[in-house]
């Protein structure tokens, strides 16, 4: 793939049983409870249009990727790029993902560029893939958490697409963006869960319908000179060792750090446990009156006659799980149970991002 080079200084100023306008400019981290709720605009080329100008003019916003919906600010501005860290009540040790147009746009971002970053944004961009390379000098030390690293990809989703052509257009090389929830917690995969979340302190919502992949992009470090597995996500190691010849290697203390990659992360408010099919039946059949309250995601364990609690039947394969998993989270953490239960899936390499995702959304501090 040949990846086109700006000139030499050029540079610009992401239950009962089922089946499964503000300014943005606020610091809102806190309860959203009492806030009213962001705009939520259809992706039409007229909305797509006013969220290129609100990102030109230092405003947040969120839009859809095939993953997860992104909080978005123009990447080459810190002002923007800190209320996102306002808003989520994110570290600012942690860095966040760049999302850009092209791969063409890579050596505006990235200081160098291997055969392994060339081979895989070739094989999977647009696509939920995310390159940790070396970051360029005119890299933002607020996007990259200090690191000398950034995290770069570029969206499959059409709106994502179109919505990056046209800052390209206004200047805007890229758009910094975390997924659009509160540090730590479930991640949103419809336009309604970032409404839900941020009140009013996002100057709009682009609705693009539920995201296709449902988890976060896979994240491979290309940094130490072995590429690394930092994330699992869509694409697998499998897929991933077919391009680079052999699979990565799995993340060390050494590796940078990445978006989503802490024991604790796409977690209810609810506590839940992560329960194995054979125990899941044994506590259900243990439950005695007076019941606590107990949400159940299931997968193939069915549901007990007269059991009152909350409960979901979720797909059975990997991609429909996957695509449903935060929906159903948050579905479940709304039905004010004392603990969600959780059945867990198979192990196996499809169904390794899922995994991954339910441990850290179990996990006890």
């Amino acid at each position: 793939m040949e990846i086109a080079r700006p000139p030499q200084g050029q540079r610009r100023k992401d239950l009962n049983s089922t089946k499964s306008p503000g300014t943005g400019v606020g610091g809102a981290a806190g309860p959203v409870e009492n806030l009213r709720q962001s705009a939520v605009s259809a992706a039409t080329a007229e909305q797509i249009e006013r969220a290129a100008q609100l990102l030109h003019h230092g405003g947040l916003i969120a839009f859809p990727t095939e993953t997860v919906y992104g909080l978005g600010a123009d990447a080459r501005n810190a002002d923007a790029v800190r209320r996102i860290f306002a808003a989520k009540g994110r570290p600012a040790e942690h860095p966040v993902i760049v999302h850009l147009a092209s791969a063409g746009l890579l050596p505006r971002w990235a200081r160098s560029l291997g055969p392994e970053a060339e081979a895989l944004a070739q094989a999977f961009w647009p696509g939920p893939l995310t390159l940790i390379l070396p970051r360029a000098a005119t890299v933002l030390d607020v996007v990259t958490g200090g690191q000398d690293s950034v995290g770069l990809r570029v969206p499959g989703h059409p709106v994502a697409q179109a919505l990056l052509a046209r800052l390209l257009d206004l200047g805007i090389d890229g758009i910094a963006a975390p997924s659009a929830n509160r540090f730590g917690r479930i991640s949103a995969t419809n336009a309604r869960h970032v409404a839900d979340e941020f009140g009013d302190a996002l100057a709009m919502v682009l609705d693009g319908g539920a995201s296709r992949h449902g988890i976060e992009s896979t994240i491979v470090d290309l940094t130490s000179g072995e590429p690394a597995l930092l994330r699992p996500g869509a694409i697998t190691v499998e897929a991933l060792g077919r391009v680079l010849g052999s699979a990565p290697r799995l993340a060390s203390s050494q590796s940078p750090r990445a978006s989503g990659t802490l024991a604790s992360h796409y977690a209810p408010r609810t506590a839940a446990r992560l329960i194995a099919p054979h125990e899941l039946i044994h506590a259900l059949s243990a439950l005695t009156k007076p019941i606590a309250r107990i949400a159940v995601l299931a997968r193939s364990v069915a549901k007990p006659m007269g059991f009152p609690g909350s409960w979901i039947d979720a797909p059975e394969q990997s991609g429909g799980y996957a695509q449903t998993l935060y929906a159903n989270l948050r579905t479940l953490d709304a039905r004010g149970a004392d603990e969600i239960w959780i059945e867990a899936p198979p192990d196996g390499p499809d169904w390794v991002a899922v995994n991954d995702r339910l441990r850290r959304a179990t996990h006890r501090q």
